[in-house]
C-alpha cells in the first residue's frame, strides 16, 4: 500500500488518482456519414444511441447538409426512437475531431468521403436511399423501415457487442 506523511507519525493511504465519477475507459466516440444527412445516418445516430446507451458519443453528418426526411422520423418513432429534434450537418464540423469509428452508410459519401486522420477504423455500410423511394406514402415507409432494420441489425453485430 502506497502511503503519505501528513504530518505526524502514522501513516495515511495516499489518495487514488482516479476521482469520483471518471470512468476507467472512454466512450467510443462513432460517425455517420451519408451524403445528405437527411434519413440513413440520423437513423444510424439514433439507433446507436438508444442501443448503445452511454457507451457511445455519437454524431452523424453528410457531405453537404439538407434537412431529416419525415419519413425517417416517422420510422424511428415506430422504435420509440425520437430523432425529430435532429439537424442536418456536414462533415466539414468534424474533420479535425478523433473517432474510434467512421462509418459511411452511402456509397456516394464513401467514394467522396475525405480521409479522416484521427479515425481509428474506417468502415463502409452499403444501404440504398430511402428517399429515392416511389409510390404511396405507406410504400415509401415501408422502404424505409427496411434500411433502419437494416442498419440496425448492423448496429447489433457489430458496434454494441463490442463496447
Amino acid at each position: 500500500m502506497l502511503y503519505a506523511e501528513v504530518g505526524s507519525t502514522a501513516p495515511t493511504p495516499a489518495p487514488l488518482c482516479l476521482e469520483i465519477g471518471q470512468m476507467a475507459e472512454d466512450k467510443q466516440r462513432v460517425l455517420f456519414l451519408c451524403t445528405h444527412n437527411s434519413a440513413r445516418s440520423q437513423m444510424a445516430e439514433g439507433l446507436l444511441r438508444e442501443l448503445g446507451g452511454d457507451r457511445f458519443e455519437v454524431y452523424s453528418a453528410g457531405t453537404e447538409a439538407s434537412q431529416v426526411r419525415p419519413l425517417a422520423i416517422k420510422a424511428m418513432g415506430e422504435l420509440g426512437i425520437d430523432i425529430s429534434a435532429h439537424q442536418s450537418k456536414t462533415l466539414e464540423r468534424f474533420l479535425k475531431e478523433p473517432f474510434d469509428k467512421v462509418i459511411t452508410v452511402c456509397d456516394q459519401a464513401n467514394e467522396s468521403c475525405p480521409v479522416f486522420f484521427g479515425a481509428n477504423e474506417r468502415l463502409h455500410w452499403s444501404f440504398p436511399d430511402p428517399s429515392m423511394a416511389t409510390g404511396t406514402e405507406e410504400e415509401q415507409l415501408e422502404v424505409y423501415r427496411s434500411v433502419r432494420d437494416g442498419i440496425r441489425e448492423r448496429i447489433e453485430r457489430e458496434l454494441v457487442p463490442q463496447a
